[in-house]
């Protein structure tokens, strides 16, 4: 049963792990037993439901006084924009090798068998096949627009649109 259908009234939360994926919607609750397991700390990015931007989980008043004290000096951790940077280049280490292989080999779908987008992959590679490559034009024309998008937008906006949202076409 969600927290939503069981009357939670709280704000809900979702952060981005040290593996760079994405968890939640989760409650407060959740985050600070993750604190007790040393699962997040107060750089761990956070998106408070409903709002827009990702935020590091010390900024956050309702978490302040659970966060322990910050590292010794010689122990500190690297500044936020590096560790945000981090986490979306990560995220969107697929972005090159779909971006090329979109322009290169797009009536045949391999950049999105990259993003994990099977099905359509399935029906472009099956419509060049199965055509002889007359549908290839087509194809091919739809890997070389989206490879061009691919890698004309930064890692950030690549990751919320082609990993986060799901985008498949376009």
């Amino acid at each position: 049963m969600s927290l939503r259908r069981a009357g939670w009234k709280g704000s809900m939360y979702k952060i981005i792990g040290v593996d760079g994926q994405q968890y939640g919607p989760t409650a407060a609750e959740q985050i600070r037993q993750w604190m007790a397991e040393n699962r997040v700390n107060a750089q761990t990015l956070v998106l408070v439901e409903g709002g827009a931007d990702w935020k590091p989980l010390g900024s956050l008043p309702e978490f302040g006084a659970d966060l322990k004290a910050p590292p010794p000096l010689g122990q500190q951790p690297p500044p936020l924009t590096s560790l945000a940077a981090n986490v979306w280049s990560a995220r969107a280490s697929h972005k090159v090798a779909a971006g090329v292989c979109g322009i290169l080999l797009g009536p045949f779908g391999i950049h999105k068998f990259i993003l994990g987008y099977t099905g359509p992959g399935i029906i472009m590679l099956l419509s060049t096949i199965l055509t002889c490559g007359l549908a290839g034009v087509v194809t091919g024309t739809i890997g070389l627009i989206e490879g061009i998008l691919y890698l004309s937008k930064s890692d950030e906006e690549f990751v919320r649109t082609y990993v986060d949202a799901r985008k498949e076409w376009f």
